[in-house]
């Protein structure tokens, strides 16, 4: 079940990305064949399935038009990838086995890749098939999970300046809460809003979120430094090289994965009020824990 949910997801969102994303033929084509590039590398599409199992949890179905928000997701997410690989920040050469946008393209276009998938991502937010009050919460949550306070830059900004130092736990758990996890848990809370979700049922989904997103991050954290850069697809051992604060680094390997398991358990209890309509996103959750890419 869970295979064919992750599958159906990621066909789903690749159909919507190729859909509203520019063709690489438009001009001006460079820009456009780096936003594909980048975008087109073979994800996971966690976010935007996330976003559509939320949605079908609470609506009973999957609601019209929903993959469209799961793309916009996606594009942010891939930004945020193409400007955390550049040179000034973590420097990487390999993003989902492949070169990564500035080594194709050169520094100067990944960065406005990077942009342009950021700006058009809210262009295909402004015109979401839903009540115009829900895509105003919508757009809200999602600039405030990828911005400077609790957000994905200010994880991002905290994560560079805590490299080679001695920091501590709650510098750690404010990173991934932020870089990684704020944007995660936007994907579950604006699946809900798009299909009508109450304030009780929207807090819910924030709880799970938040759970899930430290525990990918904490598993995150290990794969890197337990697989290889083959099995990852990108260049493994980075965060020790760098010096970064990472969970393994803090407490071990073993006591990591014990926490990201009590993350994902939270993470399915915050789903209770739901019954059997949250076996999806249960299944999502432990698949975060389990996975090993």
């Amino acid at each position: 079940m869970l295979k064919e949910t992750l599958e159906q997801g990621r066909i789903t969102t690749d159909e919507a990305l190729e859909r509203l994303l520019p063709p690489a033929t438009q001009y001006p084509s460079s820009i456009h064949q780096a936003m594909r590039h980048s975008v087109f590398a073979g994800g996971k599409r966690l976010r935007p399935i996330l976003c559509i199992e939320s949605a079908r949890m609470i609506a009973g179905c999957v609601p019209l038009g929903v993959e469209e928000l799961g793309a916009a997701l996606e594009m942010l997410h891939t930004y945020s990838l193409i400007h955390d690989d550049l040179p000034a920040l973590d420097n990487d050469d390999l993003r989902r086995g492949r070169p990564t946008c500035h080594k194709a393209f050169g520094e100067a276009i990944a960065i406005l890749a990077g942009d342009g998938l950021q700006t058009y991502a809210y262009e295909v937010l402004a015109r979401l098939q839903c009540p115009a009050e829900a895509r105003v919460r919508i757009i809200a949550e999602i600039a405030h999970a990828t911005g400077t306070v609790d957000g994905m830059i200010g994880g991002q900004v905290m994560d560079l300046e805590a490299e080679h130092t001695k920091s501590d736990v709650k510098t750690l758990e404010y990173i991934h809460r932020s870089k990684t996890g704020a944007l995660l848990t936007a994907s579950v809370v604006t699946g809900g809003m798009y299909a009508g979700a109450d304030d009780s049922e929207v807090e819910s989904l924030r709880q799970f979120g938040m759970n899930i997103g430290l525990a990918f991050q904490i598993v995150d954290d290990v794969l890197d430094v337990t697989q290889t850069s083959e099995q990852l697809g990108k260049t493994a051992g980075k965060d020790m090289a760098s010096e970064k604060v990472t969970y393994p680094a803090l407490f071990g390997i073993e006591a990591s994965i014990k926490k990201a398991d009590e993350l994902v358990a939270k993470a399915s209890g915050a789903l209770d009020r739901f019954g059997e309509r949250a076996a999806e996103l249960r299944e999502i959750a432990a698949f975060l824990v389990e996975r090993e890419k």
